[in-house]
């Protein structure tokens, strides 16, 4: 049988896989990769630098600089999508005829390219992003960066009509399959591809709590904002928060209080260890978007999870965690499963769901079969 080649075009460079969209696409190659697909990966370069374990992975891999200038804030198409284009990218592609994978609405500025009309065109879609955008412009403080996602919104949200234009559009959530599906044709669920092979909990009971995620992201400095402020302030449990560049906000109120500590700018493989030790992995959010990749973390390796509904709105994971939505119902659940040791019956569910709903290997075989 002929073998199959695809190519990739990402909107950052996926490693190291730190970040939710970057652990979807790096994972997902490694699986193309072990299904015996050549991945031709177009990486959009702003900050991250050239990854030489990509070609363990890749037949090739290709660097473009992302147009950052800030003249393109003017532009009628969204910053995200107008800085990613590259007619240096498109002549390579269009030496051969393989089926091209866009990472996201971000890379999908060359859909519409008429000299692409006869390719197989596969959209991974990471959010429903005028949502996403919009969601980050209400949470955001600075008024520029405010006035920058709600513009960036209303841009997205009239791109977005040019996904009529792929042949496939691979949704991440079942909430996203249900939303592109009342505009779209073709739109299939492909979960998120991860580094999680089995779940492994560690037996015992932890003494600390942990949120973790980019700090960077406005609806993550909420969230952690919101833990401190209205949950751990309240009680004498200790809380751990780690992740990326956090806010001075957040610094600030960590500071108050002699049971909470920030650990910020620690790896990942610091983060997988608080992880694992943690006796609750508190994760709220207030964006219901996409798949949040640190629950499935938590879930993986973690013990009790609390969440709140929009953190686990129809992915099929509400069983494995513990679902309070007001300060005072995670007060109550916090105090309540921080002496609870984890079972063993609750990590064979576990087992059952998530082995079954978020394998890679079965998830890959959806997108095989379309290349």
């Amino acid at each position: 049988m002929k073998q199959k080649q695809l190519h990739i075009i990402s909107f950052d460079v996926p490693y190291p896989a730190n970040y939710g969209g970057v652990i979807d696409i790096f994972f997902k190659i490694k699986a193309l990769h072990n299904k015996g697909v050549k991945i031709h990966l177009h990486c959009f370069e702003y900050g991250r630098a050239e990854a030489r374990i990509l070609e363990s992975y890749c037949e090739k891999v290709y660097y473009y600089k992302r147009k950052m200038s800030k003249t393109y804030l003017l532009d009628k198409l969204p910053f995200v999508v107008v800085t990613r284009s590259s007619e240096k990218m498109i002549q390579t592609i269009l030496r051969d005829d393989y089926p091209i994978l866009f990472e996201g609405l971000h890379c999908c500025f060359h859909l519409n390219d008429v000299r692409l009309k006869d390719r197989i065109k596969i959209v991974r879609t990471h959010n429903i992003e005028h949502d996403y955008y919009q969601n980050l412009a209400k949470v955001e403080k600075s008024v520029f960066k405010k006035i920058y996602f709600g513009l960036e919104a209303k841009k997205l949200k009239r791109f977005e009509k040019n996904l009529i234009l792929a042949n496939y559009i691979l949704a991440i959530s079942n909430a996203d399959t249900l939303e592109f599906s009342k505009r779209y044709k073709n739109v299939l669920h492909v979960t998120a591809f991860h580094p999680y092979e089995e779940v492994k909990i560690e037996e015992g009971i932890g003494n600390f709590c942990l949120y973790h995620g980019n700090l960077e992201v406005g609806e993550n400095n909420e969230a952690a904002l919101f833990l401190v402020n209205e949950v751990f302030s309240k009680i004498k449990i200790s809380l751990i928060i780690a992740g990326r560049k956090p806010s001075d906000e957040l610094r600030n109120a960590v500071s108050q209080y002699k049971n909470i500590e920030l650990k910020a700018n620690i790896s990942t493989a610091e983060i997988d260890e608080l992880i694992k030790e943690a006796q609750i992995n508190i994760l709220p959010t207030f964006q219901a978007t996409g798949i949040k990749l640190k629950l499935l973390a938590a879930l993986f390796n973690g013990r009790h999870c609390i969440v709140n509904s929009p953190m686990v709105e129809k992915t099929g994971i509400e069983s494995l965690c513990t679902i309070k939505n007001s300060s005072e119902e995670m007060i109550a659940a916090v105090n309540a499963l921080f002496t609870t040791p984890f079972k063993s019956t609750t990590i064979k569910e576990r087992e059952r769901i998530l082995l079954d709903s978020f394998s890679n290997e079965k998830n890959i075989k959806k997108l095989y079969t379309l290349i």
